[in-house]
């Protein structure tokens, strides 16, 4: 399995060498993913939990019904390809390889009911666009995403009686389902299958209005001055040339395939990702691009411009196509202007679109892009959507609806936050599982690693991004951080600040390398802290930050295990071997760069630097950088992936260690959670104007 989430095959937690889910990668051992199920085990497992404002109660035939089986996919033994197992989730969940799952077993009848159950939801198409209207041009402050920002954040009891009709329909159909045998069932399911794609060549046909006119700005710091320190100058020209390096050898052995084997010297694919190809490519545009690679970013927009497809029969991660694709894509367009990017992020935004046809709109983690049908991770509590995952779309669909003009992709992500808004949340934390049929928690299980790390990460980024406007979006997050210190963040009998994970109401002391990103998340937010508490947050971040920096300087290669733990005598080691492993992780990297930019403490810039050197000896290899099996051991187990996120995420983060404020400034900027840079939506930006011209 592989990807961010925390799902893998393994489900991310065993072994998963190049994967990333919502919190990040599974163990090199088993899969190739987070934790042990997938890829950014988004970019994790786990037992599901509840949370917050009070809803009205709900029957719950869903759970009866399907028997805590995953939201089976119609027909998963014909229309799920290489999908089982795949679990990734969340801001960190990461991808990495791993070959695809067995073929599925036969069709069963609890399988089958499990398909139809929720099979009616996710087979309505959204509705086309109107014929022939073109669509308006966004206006900031004001204009369609504002409006549907606004239509969005009003609630309404309708809702409530409408999540009720949904479920009693669904239990009828469920009922019905059981007096048909098999082979009615199939029939049923592909005969909608082929509506589904009649309607779907007849919406193709009638032709989608064009995208509004927009006049390119060149942005602020997309290009930054030299540092003025030689020694700084030269650090910072050698991450440049690992960039190379890492590149070149994409490019000479798996050029167009997602990921490199530098081992092997060949491409490496990812189940999260379907038949999508080319993740490293759009993955490392903005690096190049930033990196003044002009040569390089030329070669990948030429690339994406002649073989970037989307037209495939496969089932995709959500999260990590989102974050990945859709993500680097919107930001070679804002930092080039190459309107490639920019049609290309739209129409992948649009085939993103029903993974929202669910009964409460939480998308599934899991669509094939050709059919529309989407369903969850079968490891998933019952059924759920994670966290991490659906909680980390928000920043890239508000940007999707900016240069469309196309309201959808905002209103979708904004329904996300009405249904956690009406939800209790147990001791005011967000459980990371959310059943999308019921709009209840699954498995209180709460961590700011895998599985629920770039929901947070995504709240303060939705405020920051809209020039501080989203309110809502900032006291999410505030409350939140005040239930995390409350219930999760402790200190060890040596001094160090950890965030410990949260099961049922009892604490386990285990910190994984995903959770290492929240140092910088905190030093981030620190200015808008409530109550006077700026200097707090930054010293929260700086203790995370000394705390991470521990768990690489413990161990031999003085590179960082996946997952460390504070008991039994033992503190930021990890002492399970499934969790020894390294595989080219940005997190801790990425609060050094956040801690160095809002403190320039130099030791920041120290820490960073000796990560260089521990990946220059340890990862680097004739064929690129792969990841190491494990760091407490003296001899190197290559995993042999080189994940995108590497180029993404790790080394662009590095080079903004050791360079000038003024690249990719904080005012103008914010990185989703794979580290692709959007701008801030300034409510005097001028935009308004720019897009009538």
């Amino acid at each position: 399995g592989e990807g961010r989430s925390n799902a893998c095959a393994c489900v991310r937690m065993s072994v998963c060498t190049s994967v990333r889910v919502g919190a990040r990668a599974c163990p090199p051992a088993t899969c190739r993913g987070r934790a042990p199920a997938s890829g950014r085990p988004p970019r994790r497992l786990g037992s599901p939990v509840t949370r917050r404002a009070p809803a009205a109660p709900v029957p719950p035939p869903a759970a009866s019904l399907a028997g805590g089986q995953s939201l089976g996919s119609p027909g998963s033994a014909e229309l799920s390809p290489g999908a089982a197992g795949l679990a990734n989730t969340g801001r960190r969940q990461r991808s990495g390889g791993g070959s695809r799952a067995p073929p599925p077993p036969a069709i069963g009848p609890s399988a089958l009911l499990s398909g139809v159950f929720f099979h009616s939801a996710a087979l309505q198409p959204p509705p086309p666009p109107p014929g022939g209207q073109p669509r308006a041009p966004p206006q900031p402050g004001g204009g369609p995403v504002a409006a549907a920002v606004v239509a969005a954040a009003a609630g309404g009891a309708g809702s409530l009686e409408r999540i009720r009709a949904d479920h009693e329909r669904a239990l009828r159909e469920a009922k019905e389902t059981l007096q048909k045998l098999p082979e009615e069932i199939r029939r049923d399911i592909r005969q909608d299958k082929e509506k589904l794609l009649q309607d779907a060549r007849g919406r193709k046909e009638a032709g989608a209005p064009g995208l509004p006119q927009r006049l390119f700005r060149q942005p602020v710091g997309a290009v930054g001055q030299e540092p003025s320190d030689p020694d700084v100058r030269q650090k910072r020209d050698k991450i440049k040339e690992m960039m190379k390096h890492a590149w070149d050898n994409y490019k000479r052995y798996a050029w167009g395939l997602n990921e490199l084997k530098p081992i092997s010297k060949q491409g490496h694919s990812s189940n999260l990702f379907g038949n999508i190809q080319g993740a490293t490519i759009v993955d490392a545009l903005d690096t190049l691009y930033i990196m003044e690679m002009k040569e390089e970013f030329k070669e990948a927009k030429e690339w994406v411009e002649k073989n970037l497809d989307f037209n495939v029969n496969a089932e995709i991660s959500v999260f990590e196509v989102n974050i990945r694709f859709v993500g680097g894509l919107l930001s070679a367009y804002y930092l080039s202007g190459e309107e490639v990017f920019r049609k290309k992020a739209v129409e992948l935004g649009e085939k993103l679109l029903p993974a929202f046809n669910t009964p409460t709109g939480i998308p599934w983690a899991l669509l094939n892009i050709k059919s529309g049908i989407g369903r969850n991770w079968p490891w998933a509590s019952g059924g759920s959507s994670i966290l991490a995952e659906f909680g980390t779309l928000h920043l890239e669909f508000v940007h999707l609806s900016h240069l469309s003009g196309n309201p959808v992709f905002a209103e979708k992500v904004m329904n996300i936050r009405k249904v956690l808004n009406r939800l209790d949340k147990p001791e005011g934390l967000y459980p990371n599982y959310l059943n999308p049929s019921s709009g209840q928690w699954g498995q209180h299980h709460v961590s700011i690693g895998g599985l629920g790390d770039s929901f947070y990460e995504y709240l303060l980024k939705a405020w920051l991004m809209t020039d501080k406007t989203d309110e809502e979006g900032k006291k999410m997050y505030y409350d939140a951080v005040q239930a995390i210190e409350t219930h999760l963040i402790r200190k060890s009998s040596g001094g160090l600040t950890y965030i410990a994970e949260w099961k049922g109401g009892l604490l386990e002391h285990k910190m994984g390398h995903l959770t290492c990103f929240a140092g910088g998340m905190f030093a981030l937010g620190a200015d808008g802290a409530p109550n006077d508490r700026t200097g707090h947050h930054i010293e929260l971040g700086a203790e995370i930050a000394r705390t991470c920096h521990e768990s690489y300087d413990r161990t031999s290669m003085k590179l960082g295990p996946e997952a460390f733990r504070f008991d039994g005598g033992v503190e930021a080691i990890a002492t399970r071997q499934n969790e020894k492993y390294y595989i080219l992780r940005p997190e801790v990297i990425e609060t050094y760069m956040y801690m160095w930019r809002l403190t320039h403490d130099p030791k920041y810039r120290q820490w960073g630097w000796e990560a260089v050197e521990a990946l220059e000896k340890h990862c680097r290899v004739d064929g690129g950088y792969s990841g190491i099996r494990d760091v407490y051991n003296n001899h190197e187990s290559h995993d042999d992936v080189q994940q995108s996120f590497f180029l993404s995420e790790t080394l662009k983060y590095l080079h903004l260690l050791f360079s000038e404020d003024d690249l990719l400034p904080f005012e103008h900027w914010v990185f989703n959670t794979e580290a692709h840079p959007l701008p801030v939506l300034h409510k005097d930006n001028g935009n308004k104007e720019d897009d009538q011209k």
